[in-house]
């Protein structure tokens, strides 16, 4: 199994799904970061869903994502790291300010992360005229998955948040998910 940590732990058990989550730098108040802190009792489970549904929101900072020519450049990288073999995408969305992913990882999760990240933080940077500043918060948040129902339960969890989010009525008509593919 590997294993390291930066601010969150990160398991990759051999032969298990990853449902790995990242957001844009600057997307959370500190509010809410602090929260999470204090709460470290709470399981990770609930403490993601507690930062999953104020990314949802998305009423703080930048949302660069809404842009398609941006949420683009993330399918691409992501199809682009299935491509390269990297990873097996099962399935994926690319909200406003945040990413899901089903994954079943054919490299080491943070090499995995590190293409898709370095890939379309350099193009999106780049459409916006930024340089030398973070696109993506550096740490994601992940979960292997224990068995198929999980499987299931989290495909769908990816595949509706832009109806869970209110950005449309069905997962098939948010353009940058798995569900329109």
């Amino acid at each position: 199994m590997t294993y390291y940590e930066r601010n969150l732990p990160h398991w990759q058990p051999p032969g298990k799904d990853l449902f790995v989550t990242w957001r844009i730098s600057g997307s959370l108040p500190l509010a809410v970061l602090e929260t999470l802190r204090k709460n470290q009792s709470l399981p990770s489970g609930k403490q993601f869903l507690h930062f999953d549904r104020h990314l949802d929101k998305h009423v703080f900072g930048p949302v660069w994502l809404k842009d398609p020519r941006l949420a683009q450049l993330v399918v691409a990288a992501l199809k682009n790291s299935q491509t390269q073999g990297l990873c097996i995408l099962h399935a994926f969305v690319v909200m406003p300010n945040h990413v899901h992913v089903l994954l079943e990882p054919g490299a080491e999760l943070k090499e995995i992360t590190r293409a898709v990240k370095r890939e379309s933080a350099r193009a999106a940077n780049a459409i916006l005229g930024r340089t030398g500043k973070p696109f993506w918060q550096d740490e994601s948040f992940d979960h292997w998955i224990r068995n198929s129902a999980q499987l299931e339960r989290v495909r769908t969890y990816i595949e509706q948040n832009p109806v869970s989010a209110g950005l449309v009525k069905r997962p098939c008509d948010w353009p940058w998910s798995s569900a329109a593919q």
